[in-house]
């Protein structure tokens, strides 16, 4: 279980990190473009992060056996968890459209942006194949973030109650 600690950590960290940023600048553009209705989007994808908190306070309770778990930690990784595990499923489809068909989202880029028409196609396909590569890797790390903690809570409990 060491090692699972270690590698779930690593993530947590690199999912609180990256997630909490990336929100950030989705909160400050909703509001300077007065997207209100964006705004929800942003709420649900909070998720991730405070999966994370909720799992940076499990691993301190692993790590120091003296520091209780939080009676809300349980439920911020499992319903949270559940919640943040469906927006690591839909990034990582997300990806694979990137990935393998990249003229649909070519097309709805060029609908939507018309200035995105002066590029070549062979340049935003490139775009797309490495937003799709990024997009594969912050999915997946999400999914074996929620995985791992919720793994490591079970554990924590089997613990404790043993212990008692």
């Amino acid at each position: 279980m060491r090692n699972t600690l270690i590698i779930a950590r690593i993530l947590t960290w690199f999912n609180m990190i990256f997630w909490t940023g990336l929100l950030g600048l989705m909160l400050l553009s909703a509001l300077a473009l007065q997207l209100y209705p964006a705004l929800a989007g942003v709420f649900l994808l909070c998720s991730i992060p405070l999966n994370n908190y909720a799992a940076l306070q499990l691993h301190k309770a692993i790590r120091y056996p003296n520091v209780k778990l939080s009676h809300h930690t349980p439920t911020g990784i499992r319903f949270v968890g559940l919640v943040a595990l469906f927006f690591g499923i839909y990034t990582v489809i997300n990806a694979y459209v990137f990935l393998t068909d990249p003229k649909t989202p070519l097309q709805i880029i060029k609908q939507g942006m018309p200035e995105m028409k002066k590029l070549p196609d062979a340049q935003l396909i490139g775009v797309l194949h490495l937003l799709g590569v990024g997009s594969l890797v912050v999915g997946l790390a999400v999914i074996v973030n929620v995985v791992l903690n919720t793994r490591l809570l079970r554990w924590y409990y089997r613990i404790r109650s043993d212990k008692s």
